[in-house]
């Protein structure tokens, strides 16, 4: 679990559930309407589907629920192990595990002041997957967006990820992510939000327009 060591005084510790909260209730009728078939379809994460994914995001919030967090957790293998434990089970069922997820994970996120905030924001994130998948509009973006914009801020700060200002289409004021070095100046970007989201994620960036000085693409993405 990740320190925020670089933690702006005026965050709220009830932002990771509530953007959760936002997302589920968007995200969960669809995916109760959402025939069998659609859970087969790939998803940009190598080698997962739309069940794959769903899976383990409910499987990360148990874990954070269940206060799980044992050596190697959120590990590739771990994810493989919590995908595999679910096999045999409905697409309901994993519906179900990931709607109690969304809604009881953030009352513990608070407790952890910060540290499982990339939790809830990989979590996001991979709901933005799904609709990618089923190509839906708002992947990367939605009613969750502000909130997640936010979050991404303080990730980016707790990883001291590289410094750079972003000057998002429709924000007055540029959003600062990552941590100077005093070696080079802040990156620029200027686009939209939803393309920052997917810089700073490892997501597809086909068909996106934006700009990008002092930085290479490699070098943004927050998770491993």
């Amino acid at each position: 679990m990740t320190s925020m060591t670089h933690r702006d005084e005026t965050y709220d510790p009830e932002l990771p559930g509530r953007l959760l909260r936002t997302e589920r209730d968007l995200l969960i009728p669809l995916l109760r309407e959402a025939d069998d078939s659609a859970y087969a379809v790939r998803t940009c994460c190598p080698g997962w589907t739309v069940r794959h994914v769903l899976a383990h995001c409910g499987a990360a919030l148990m874990r954070v629920i269940e206060r799980r967090f044992e050596e190697g957790v959120y590990s590739a293998e771990s994810n493989d192990r919590d995908i595999a434990e679910r096999a045999d089970w409905s697409n309901s069922r994993v519906v179900d595990e990931l709607e109690r997820g969304m809604t009881e994970a953030g009352a513990v996120m608070v407790e952890f002041k910060g540290r499982l905030d990339g939790v809830a924001l990989g979590e996001w994130v991979h709901a933005g997957d799904v609709r990618e998948a089923w190509g839906l509009p708002g992947a990367y973006g939605g009613a969750g967006l502000p909130d997640a914009l936010t979050l991404l801020g303080e990730y980016s700060r707790a990883t001291s990820a590289l410094a750079l200002h972003a000057d998002v289409d429709g924000r007055d004021e540029p959003l600062a992510l990552g941590v100077p070095d005093g070696k080079r100046p802040p990156a620029r970007y200027i686009g939209d939000a939803p393309t920052l989201i997917r810089l700073y994620t490892g997501r597809p960036l086909a068909g996106t327009r934006y700009e990008l000085a002092g930085a290479k693409e490699s070098e943004l993405p927050i998770f491993d």
